[in-house]
């Protein structure tokens, strides 16, 4: 599902990156809430396809679906 998503203990301590660069979708989708254009992500990493942060949204979007219980 999330084939551009990688999970590595060796590379940024096992957190949730990009095809296993050192670039954590954390900081893409934090980019992207800040209002930064692809383009301007795609600049600063260059190693970065447009499909991995399309991929890092959704990858977000689907952790976001957690459910809360509230008591």
């Amino acid at each position: 599902m999330f084939d551009r998503i990688t999970f590595d203990p060796k590379i940024m301590g096992g957190r949730a990156c990009i095809r296993g660069m050192r670039i954590p979708v954390s900081v893409i989708v934090g980019q992207i809430a800040h209002g930064a254009p692809f383009e301007e992500i795609l600049d600063g990493y260059p190693d970065l396809q447009r499909e991995d942060i399309q991929q890092a949204i959704e990858y977000a979007a689907w952790l976001a679906q957690e459910e809360v219980h509230i008591s």
